[in-house]
């Protein structure tokens, strides 16, 4: 959270349609904080996607969109929310397809827990950059914490609960255990 993901999402795939070549953005379709088919910066840049869904082909859906128009790159936000077999089927599109695809995304939930599409993402991923962002004690922060509505600390609930700056507060893992009693 709050490390730029999706405004760096959105500035790749910008450089590459600067130089003339067409992208193809991806976005969970039941986030829509930013807009329906939306990818959405918390510095109030975005730009239209299409959504994915469990349990939806993405191979099928990469390689329909490469027979309407070239794409010379496959941007997916929010690729915590993918399944496993979603990850499987991106692996495909690179190596069948001879698509790049770049996934931007969480890599554990509030409870420290690898979000399915994460975990799969880091078995298989040919590369990994790591976006970071700092605690509030100016150490890298790689945990979150899901707040209430008084501003503490959750440890329970479900693992998907779409939110922003109100619900989430990035942490280091030793601020992350002192606020969730870990």
């Amino acid at each position: 959270m709050n490390a730029g993901k999706s405004t760096l999402l959105l500035q790749a795939s910008h450089n590459y349609r600067e130089r003339g070549m067409q992208t193809y953005l991806l976005t969970a379709q039941f986030d829509n904080r930013a807009g329906e088919g939306q990818i959405g910066s918390r510095i109030g840049i975005n730009q239209d996607a299409d959504t994915f869904a469990p349990g939806q082909n993405l191979y099928d859906a990469i390689a329909t969109q490469l027979t309407k128009s070239a794409c010379a790159c496959v941007f997916i936000d929010e690729a915590q929310f993918l399944e496993e077999t979603q990850v499987w089927q991106l692996a495909r599109a690179v190596d069948d397809l001879n698509v790049p695809v770049m996934c931007y995304g969480l890599r554990v939930d509030f409870q420290g827990k690898l979000f399915p599409g994460s975990a799969a993402l880091l078995a298989l991923a040919d590369e990994m950059r790591e976006i970071r962002t700092i605690c509030h004690c100016g150490k890298k922060a790689t945990m979150v914490i899901r707040q209430n509505e008084n501003g503490e600390a959750m440890t329970e609930g479900e693992q998907v609960q779409i939110g922003g700056n109100e619900t989430y507060v990035s942490l280091c893992r030793r601020h992350w255990r002192q606020a969730t009693g870990n």
